[in-house]
């Protein structure tokens, strides 16, 4: 019941999030490295998995896939963080540069949690 809902509040968050890419592509496209190519199409990229991978962790049968693109999409934003926290800021808000460090072990948490709602058989109690 716990794993349950932690994963309909996993899957809300990035459902949401990769909502936001859209609502709020300027904040996402600068806080894209430089060096990265197509900074627009990566946002969308970001903001389509987030949104798929959220629905995902929702069906048994995509469950296991949506947790490793979950994960693998994290590792994959990791250089926007770090390129945030190395500008001392993020675009369009007043994080202080400490929060914005905070935000990189963050996402390891993320990682685990995805890994503990999606990865892995489901056990049912015996009765």
């Amino acid at each position: 019941m716990t794993k349950t809902i932690f994963r309909w509040i996993l899957a809300a968050f990035f459902i949401a999030t990769g909502v936001s890419h859209f609502r709020m592509q300027g904040l996402y496209i600068a806080m894209i490295p430089p060096w990265l190519p197509q900074p627009a199409l990566l946002n969308v990229i970001a903001g389509v998995s987030e949104i798929l991978g959220g629905i995902g962790v929702l069906v048994p049968s995509l469950r296991c896939a949506a947790g490793w693109g979950l994960i693998a999409l994290l590792v994959a934003v990791f250089p926007a963080n770090l390129h945030v926290a190395l500008m001392g800021h993020m675009p369009g808000y007043g994080f202080s540069p400490l929060t914005l460090w905070l935000r990189l072990p963050v996402q390891a948490m993320l990682m685990a949690w995805v890994a503990w709602v999606s990865l892995g058989e489901e056990r049912v109690p015996p009765i």
